[in-house]
């Protein structure tokens, strides 16, 4: 059971918690097509699908398990292995990649989310805490943020406890007076957990929960979470 009297802080996730996260993702590779058919035809022409994008950047994956916690390092990898391929110019890797990154950062949030980080923002210190590449800043969150870590640059990413531990760390608060809100049982609540955390389970997919550890709290949106900090929330 979730114990609110310990709780002085709050680390969120961010994809498939505030905002669906495949869709942007959609979005996001048929920009950098367009954009590819217009600068680099023959990679366009070669990699003409969403579908064989995501199959190089499954091969760089493979090829380089050192970026395996950076994100934006695989897709920067996967455009660029793709243009050297198809015979076009390498060197607009990086231009690429920021047209892919810009859109990336075009997130629609879900309808309860704004409102309740507003809410949590003016009760407890907040951290974004991610495996993503998402920016809370170039998103239009930071300002409802004390701190954002992600796997990228702490270098390990969720589930390790080590990651959650380093989240109430930048907060100056101990993992047992943090909770943790995500939507993954195994990376979001058994991660913290593990940790030391308290967490809560987004469940927006009505999904079965199949972990012997259990969440502290089972919620279908963060409306529900709010509703425990102020009965008389959005009423």
């Amino acid at each position: 059971m979730l114990n609110l009297s310990k709780i002085r802080a709050i680390s969120l996730d961010l994809d498939d918690t505030l905002w669906p996260v495949w869709p942007t993702i959609e979005r996001a590779e048929r920009v950098l097509l367009q954009w590819l058919g217009t600068h680099a035809p023959q990679t366009a022409a070669l990699f003409g699908s969403t579908a064989a994008l995501r199959e190089i950047r499954q091969q760089v994956e493979t090829m380089r398990p050192d970026l395996h916690f950076d994100l934006s390092a695989l897709r920067r990898e996967s455009i660029r292995l793709a243009l050297q391929r198809a015979g076009d110019d390498d060197e607009r890797a990086e231009e690429a990649f920021e047209v892919f990154f810009a859109e990336r950062q075009r997130v629609d949030f879900y309808p309860d989310a704004m409102a309740a980080l507003e809410f949590l923002a003016a009760r407890f210190p907040l951290v974004a805490l991610s495996n993503g590449n998402a920016d809370v800043h170039r998103v239009g969150i930071g300002h409802l943020f004390t701190a954002a870590i992600s796997a990228r640059e702490f270098g390990a990413a969720k589930p390790d406890p080590r990651i959650f531990i380093a989240a109430a760390g930048a907060l100056q608060v101990d993992p047992a007076e943090v909770l943790h809100i995500g939507d993954d049982p195994l990376l979001d609540v058994v991660g913290a957990v593990n940790a030391g955390m308290q967490a809560g389970w987004v469940n927006r997919g009505e999904h079965v929960w199949s972990h012997e550890i259990q969440p502290h709290l089972h919620m279908a949106d963060l409306d529900a979470l709010c509703l425990l900090f102020d009965s008389s929330y959005k009423k």
